[in-house]
């Protein structure tokens, strides 16, 4: 079973972690240098976090990567979020890009490494 869940990891292939999760992660960076009040920094940061979500969710249940559990839904909720920021329908101030750009690495650091960890140690 290890050896088939590790087949089907999308973070086993390269063009995988390539397309799903490293060309997302450069466009919400490069939407940075776009204008605060561009439509189009809400509709990168909502495809490339959907995007990530949606691989992870896909990952969790193709291979049961313990961190992709709780990676898929927290990104799809940033999509969310940040959907909703642009929309104005919740307001995070001036620096609201900054904020969900902060929780969105925060907190994915913190899904991928901690679930991991905990689940290394329990099965010591």
């Amino acid at each position: 079973m290890q050896q088939f869940g590790a087949r089907r990891d999308l973070l086993a292939n390269r063009w995988s972690v390539a397309g799903f999760f490293v060309l997302p992660s450069i466009a919400l960076f490069a939407s940075g240098f776009l204008p605060q009040g561009s439509p189009w920094r809400a509709v990168v940061w909502v495809a490339a976090l959907t995007t990530m979500g949606v691989a992870c969710i896909v990952n969790a249940v193709r291979c049961r990567r313990v961190h992709c559990y709780f990676t898929g839904p927290f990104l799809l909720l940033m999509a969310l979020v940040s959907l909703l920021y642009a929309a104005h329908a919740i307001p995070l101030g001036a620096g609201g890009w900054n904020v969900i750009a902060g929780v969105v690495v925060i907190g994915a650091l913190v899904l991928y490494c901690v679930p991991e960890v905990v689940v290394w140690r329990t099965k010591r």
